[in-house]
């Protein structure tokens, strides 16, 4: 069975082929598309090792990095038969790993400040990157900015943003109207906005 293929207990980041031990990617999309077991081992070692490094710059944490790489694979070996001939294998377990990690932190209460510092990440030139805040940085940040907002601006932002609550139900949980709910939480982000102006997609994010 398949699933007893891919089953690991722990991903180990792997060296990069030697190049001329490499099958050409055409071969190997068309070997998997044909359920070739021994094209997904070798997509498998040549791109596991990658993108457990790319969880584990955002994830921190080594068990929630390799359940990410292990699920990309388990997607990988259902969708085979759809993969265009002509699609780039980086880009689409790159992208699936992406998005994984997103809807993992969409489960936290970081999820609005990750998906914010994505987004910026993906907005800049890849040669812009080494000048990105990190994301433990950013989300110093954006916390201290919100603990210089008024106490009831800080409470309608989380409940708003980080709990996902509407105006009404802010207004319930608060007692307040939802004029004032409305009012103040215009007032907060616009005063996050001229506090963090530089960081725009993470406005973008909030005023959604």
């Amino acid at each position: 069975m398949f699933i007893e293929f891919v089953t690991f207990a722990t991903i180990i980041p792997m060296m990069d082929h030697d190049m001329q031990n490499i099958v050409p990617e055409p071969v190997l999309i068309q070997q998997l598309k044909a359920s070739s077991e021994k094209a997904f081992d070798e997509i498998y070692n040549l791109y596991a090792g990658r993108l457990y490094a790319f969880c584990m710059k955002y994830i921190k944490i080594r068990e929630d990095a390799e359940e990410i790489v292990e699920d990309v694979f388990v997607k990988l070996w259902k969708i085979r038969k759809t993969i265009r001939q002509q699609q780039s294998l980086k880009a689409l377990l790159f992208t699936m790993a992406h998005h994984a990690i997103i809807s993992s932190y969409r489960q936290t209460l970081s999820s609005p400040e990750y998906a914010a510092f994505v987004s910026i990440r993906e907005r800049s030139d890849a040669s812009d990157a080494s000048s990105l805040v990190e994301y433990n940085e950013f989300v110093d940040h954006l916390h201290h900015e919100m603990s210089l907002l008024p106490n009831t601006q800080q409470q309608v932002i989380y409940l708003s943003k980080y709990e996902g609550l509407s105006n009404e139900e802010i207004a319930q949980k608060l007692n307040l109207s939802r004029q004032t709910v409305r009012n103040q939480l215009s007032v907060g982000l616009k005063a996050l906005r001229r506090s963090l102006l530089p960081l725009s997609a993470l406005f973008l994010f909030f005023m959604s």
